[in-house]
């Protein structure tokens, strides 16, 4: 209860203080209060994005293919996926297993909608590290191939970028495209996952 207490102190402080320097940008269009908390109530309300997230939750099969080296085959595994919703709606938990590299590989995702700024934002953690792995971006038209970018440090210096095409093909049907590009060089494709759900 106490928490709940300080998160709503701490909103309506926020809310004090937007509303403040908002007067302070544009003194002869003063801010409602009223205005802005219902403008915060209906971005934080889940849409589009996330009804199509919510349409992924379920049991899943996969499939990897794990590229290691440019013009060789590729590593080939199979595992299975969670995915449910958290808080209400607004964000889509995957939990993986599987193998990578040829050890058994877990990990655990979280995809959401950013109402704000208008991107698809990801956090994925995994037993191949400690630290957490973000990417960001955008969608086609209808919402069901998300593309994103990020980067993570490399052990001696310097980092990897990454671009990831997400296709939700059906609601059984799901691919995860991974490329990688070492210290800014030649990009190459990584990863493919297609997910099956589970009957």
């Amino acid at each position: 209860m106490r928490f709940i207490q300080h998160t709503l102190t701490g909103l309506l402080i926020l809310l004090v203080a937007s509303v403040a320097i908002a007067k302070d940008k544009k003194s002869e269009q003063p801010v409602d209060p009223q205005a802005m908390m219902e403008l915060y109530t209906k971005l934080a309300a889940p849409g589009e994005p996330h009804k199509l997230f919510a349409s992924l939750a379920g049991s899943w099969t996969t499939k990897t293919k794990e590229w290691m080296e440019p013009g060789k085959p590729p590593m080939e595994t199979t595992g299975s996926a969670e995915m449910k919703m958290l808080l209400d709606g607004r964000f889509l938990q995957q939990e993986y297993t599987g193998q990578m590299m040829g050890q058994p590989f877990s990990g655990i995702g979280i995809d959401g909608y950013d109402n704000i700024r208008k991107k698809y934002v990801t956090a994925w953690m995994d037993t191949m590290g400690t630290g957490f792995f973000m990417m960001e971006g955008t969608a086609s038209a209808d919402g069901k191939t998300i593309t994103l970018t990020g980067q993570h440090p490399e052990p001696g210096g310097g980092h990897m970028t990454h671009r990831a095409i997400w296709k939700i093909v059906d609601s059984n049907t799901q691919t995860f495209d991974m490329y990688g590009a070492h210290h800014c060089g030649k990009e190459m494709k990584m990863m493919e996952i297609t997910y099956t759900r589970k009957p």
